[in-house]
């Protein structure tokens, strides 16, 4: 289905507004970084890679791009893609094979899901890369869907307040990972992705699970949206206006110290 000019306009204009904004509010790059952009294949690492590509020529901080793909070795994965893709748009990049495919299968049971165990594999091997090429900062293409998808699944299945932060130090202090697309919503970047005619590759483990909690959570909020426009844009605000006197979580706030006066 053809999208109406005005309507990738907009996208656009939102989509580099909402990354600047993220940028701007949690410092995500700055002069002299060496940006690792974690590319996947999918509409979201692609958008990163182009609105970063954007700023790299449009803004005055001065950073250096380096494109990553790390190729799991899933059946039916088009190696030529991504090669192709970012040879033709001049950016550097490195294509890093890693048979984490037949690890994830081995491991989990048939109807469980995978994601959990690939993401921790793929994590692992993407610190390793950004070691390798001196990388300052790591990029994610998680968006504010995500976040607020990941903020419900905390509450329901993990019993904690928590979700993906726009940026963030390693458990072991050696790398620095961002998230750009943070406040970005998932339609405009589906609007920017089918414009833009990015060479998308599916995912065939994960994003072929439909038992997955996440969709289930999904479509919880999508249903939410329809009947209370606007809910899930008052969810997402909610996580940057948290007041901590007002929860329970005595480590997060001293109430031994209140008084009564």
């Amino acid at each position: 289905m053809a999208i109406d000019k005005a309507l990738f306009t907009r996208a656009q204009k939102h989509l580099r507004r909402d990354v600047w904004d993220a940028w701007q509010s949690y410092s995500l790059i700055e002069n002299g970084d060496k940006v690792m952009v974690c590319l996947s294949g999918g509409k979201d690492s692609y958008t990163m890679l182009d609105i970063l590509m954007h700023y790299q020529k449009q803004s005055n901080i001065k950073f250096d791009i380096v494109a990553v793909n790390l190729d799991q070795k899933q059946p039916g994965f088009p190696e030529q893609v991504l090669p192709k893709y970012l040879s033709e748009l001049g950016v550097e990049f490195k294509i890093v094979e890693k048979d984490t495919y037949s690890i994830v299968m081995d491991k989990i049971k048939p109807g469980n899901t995978m994601c959990s165990l690939c993401s921790r594999l793929r994590r692992g091997n993407l610190y390793t890369i950004a070691d390798e090429i001196g990388a300052t900062k790591i990029a994610l293409g998680h968006h504010r869907d995500d976040l607020i998808e990941t903020f419900f699944m905390n509450l329901f299945n993990g019993a904690k307040i928590e979700t993906m932060p726009a940026k963030y130090r390693t458990d072991d202090d050696r790398h620095t990972v961002i998230r750009p697309l943070v406040f970005c919503k998932e339609s405009e970047i589906e609007t920017y992705s089918e414009v833009m005619n990015f060479p998308i590759i599916p995912c065939t483990l994960c994003g072929s699970q439909e038992n997955m909690m996440r969709k289930k959570v999904k479509k919880m909020i999508k249903e939410w949206d329809e009947e209370f426009p606007g809910r899930s844009t008052s969810i997402f605000n909610s996580m940057k206006n948290i007041n901590p006197s007002h929860m329970l979580d005595a480590d997060l706030f001293d109430f031994e110290k209140l008084e009564i006066g």
